[in-house]
């Protein structure tokens, strides 16, 4: 059974979230709240971990994995963008966006698209997924927590530990959060294109 950690929302406890890391940095799998959803999510490294979390998808090798980031600072070690791309990042984070970039080659290939060399990035506007972030001190390899054989995220941190507590090794509950996705933007050309509309605010890119 996994470990379930309750984070207050605006001062998220440091025990639990050096916990959190720990659990993270030993290979774990955890699922934690977002701006859009609950995700999963571990270390961009740990192989095992990600495989664990297409098989709990029932993803396979094309789907597009994003990255998850606290802030703007270590983006460009892992996506190729010029200062006009930056700026568009600057102006839309945090929040409900994923942004669609070529990855480098920090990024490792099992988080890739066998054709295209491309990787999500996100800077949630959630003050645990943020801090998680941080105290993790790396990126985190994340998809948007929806079951198999459902259409919607993932929103509650008890249900989840009733269905998958078995499958995961933390679960961090943060409340409720919302059931609508991000939007998402392949910002490899500008006016950057809208792959899916979500939360995110698009008519400046009208």
């Amino acid at each position: 059974m996994s470990q379930f950690f309750t984070l207050h929302p605006e001062t998220p406890q440091k025990r639990l979230l050096t916990q959190t890391r720990e659990i993270l940095e030993k290979g774990g799998v955890i699922a934690y709240p977002t701006d859009s959803g609950y995700a999963l999510g571990c270390l961009p490294g740990n192989k095992k971990g990600v495989e664990r979390i297409k098989r709990l998808r029932g993803l396979d090798d094309k789907h597009n994995f994003t990255l998850m980031f606290p802030d703007l600072n270590e983006i460009g070690t892992y996506a190729r963008m010029d200062s006009p791309i930056f700026r568009v990042l600057k102006a839309y984070t945090p929040g409900a966006y994923t942004f669609i970039l070529d990855a480098t080659n920090e990024v490792p290939r099992l988080l890739l698209h066998p054709k295209r060399r491309t990787i999500g990035i996100r800077v949630p506007d959630h003050r645990i997924t943020r801090d998680i972030l941080e105290t993790a001190g790396a990126p985190l390899m994340s998809v948007t927590f929806i079951a198999q054989g459902e259409t919607q995220p993932m929103t509650d941190a008890e249900e989840i530990r009733d269905r998958f507590g078995s499958q995961l090794d933390a679960i961090i509950d943060g409340g409720a959060c919302s059931m609508e996705p991000t939007t998402v933007l392949d910002m490899r050309t500008l006016p950057p294109e809208v792959l899916r509309q979500g939360r995110g605010d698009t008519s400046a890119f009208s």
